[in-house]
C-alpha cells in the first residue's frame, strides 16, 4: 500500500492530499529514508512524520485497505511523540 493511502486509512493524517503533500515536502521517512508519497509501505515499516509542532514516529503492524475509525489505531504501534 501506498504511505499516503496508508496514512489515511490509519487516520494518522485526516486527509490524503495532505499526506501526499506532506511527503512530497520531505516531512515523511520511512526506516530513516525521506520517502515520496507513492513509496510502498510493508508491515514492520518504522515510518517518521515530522509535523510543526514535533515528531511522530511509529511502527506499521498490519496493512488493511478499509478499517473502522475504532480499529484504526490496531493497525500501528506509535514508538516516540516527541513536542517541539
Amino acid at each position: 500500500m501506498r504511505i499516503d493511502k496508508f496514512l489515511k486509512v490509519s487516520r494518522i493524517l485526516k486527509r490524503r492530499s495532505v499526506a501526499q503533500e506532506a511527503a512530497s515536502a520531505g516531512k515523511v521517512s520511512v526506516n530513516g529514508r525521506e520517502v515520496k508519497p507513492s513509496y510502498r509501505v510493508k508491515a514492520g515499516d518504522v515510518v517518521e512524520i515530522a509535523f510543526v509542532s514535533g515528531v511522530l514516529r511509529f511502527r506499521v503492524k498490519e496493512i488493511r485497505e478499509t478499517v473502522k475509525k475504532d480499529d484504526a489505531p490496531s493497525l500501528y504501534e506509535i514508538l516516540t511523540e516527541e513536542q517541539a
